[in-house]
């Protein structure tokens, strides 16, 4: 299919985290290709890794969360594909890496959880149906995590101001004063 998955262009709150970011939910996209059994699956991939990534051919070969560091790819967010269609009232975006339980040893697959490194990422959809693949999107241009600053390189010690930030800040004060005096004077 043409479409390809983004980050959506509007400012968000945490649209791009150190083990997150949001992708604008795909309407309209599989319609005319699914069924009313089949799924939809998000791929995420190691940028460098995505053009090696083959499609499962069911359910029971999905590559799980777990194996992302040395599979470097897994599939997330499976979901009915009525969700992704033009008359669905869903959110707009989707979380990719939001799910902080999959650290959990007992946690099953599929799972979305935190992404380990910055990437880059690459993510596409994929329709399944019981008899595996029907149709799958594009991969995404690839997608960088922002990287957490070391604390040993934050300066806790408060920046100095400049002389001009000084004597501007005086100017203003003393135009305050004069203007209480005026109005005091004018009142009394």
């Amino acid at each position: 299919l043409p479409y390809v998955p983004h980050v959506p262009p509007m400012a968000l709150q945490g649209k791009v985290t150190a083990t997150t970011f949001v992708l604008e939910r795909p309407r309209c996209v599989f319609d005319g290709h699914a069924d009313a059994s089949d799924t939809v699956w998000l791929a995420v991939a190691f940028a460098n890794a995505s053009a090696t990534f083959r499609n499962p051919r069911s359910r029971a070969d999905v590559p799980p969360y777990k194996q992302l560091p040395t599979a470097r790819s897994y599939m997330t967010l499976e979901t009915a594909a009525a969700a992704y269609s033009c008359s669905a009232l869903n959110s707009p975006v989707l979380r990719v890496g939001g799910d902080t339980a999959c650290r959990d040893q007992g946690r099953q697959d599929p799972c979305n959880g935190p992404l380990p490194s910055p990437g880059p990422y690459r993510v596409k959809f994929l329709l399944m149906g019981c008899r595996g693949p029907k149709a799958e999107t594009r991969w995404s241009e690839p997608i960088l995590l922002r990287r957490a600053v070391s604390p040993g390189t934050i300066n806790p010690a408060p920046t100095r101001r400049g002389s001009d930030v000084v004597v501007i800040a005086s100017i203003l004060a003393s135009l305050g004063a004069v203007l209480a005096t005026a109005v005091l004077g004018a009142l009394g």
